[in-house]
């Protein structure tokens, strides 16, 4: 059971010593992670599920299953942590090139 922490709770983190992690401790954790990353430091929590919903997003995993994961009980909800960075917006564009492309071909032989 010691390999199966999370199994004990709802909550998924946990110290060393098999402690709970408290919301102050997970508080400290990101704002040295945003240090080290060249980021403002920020002790805001609630920023991790943006990013979360979004990294989901640009990797191309349906609303829904983002709403599943988030915990969301209406899909507004998921929409309004969803940003696509630039990069993913390109590739929303050349997916719909590409698929333009491909009915091109099929009927210039249909002539």
């Amino acid at each position: 059971m010691d390999r199966a922490r999370h199994l004990r709770g709802k909550r998924l983190l946990w110290q060393a010593d098999g402690a709970p992690v408290q919301v102050t401790t997970l508080q400290s954790w990101l704002e040295v992670a945003c240090r080290r990353a060249g980021l403002p430091p920020s002790r805001n929590l609630h920023r991790l599920r943006d990013t979360f919903c979004s990294h989901l997003a640009m990797g191309g995993v349906p609303m829904k299953a983002i709403q599943v994961w988030a915990g969301h009980a209406d899909l507004k909800t998921t929409q309004r942590y969803m940003h696509l960075s630039p990069e993913g917006m390109d590739g929303m564009i050349s997916v719909l090139e590409r698929g333009a492309g491909v009915e091109q071909q099929s009927t210039r032989g249909q002539k």
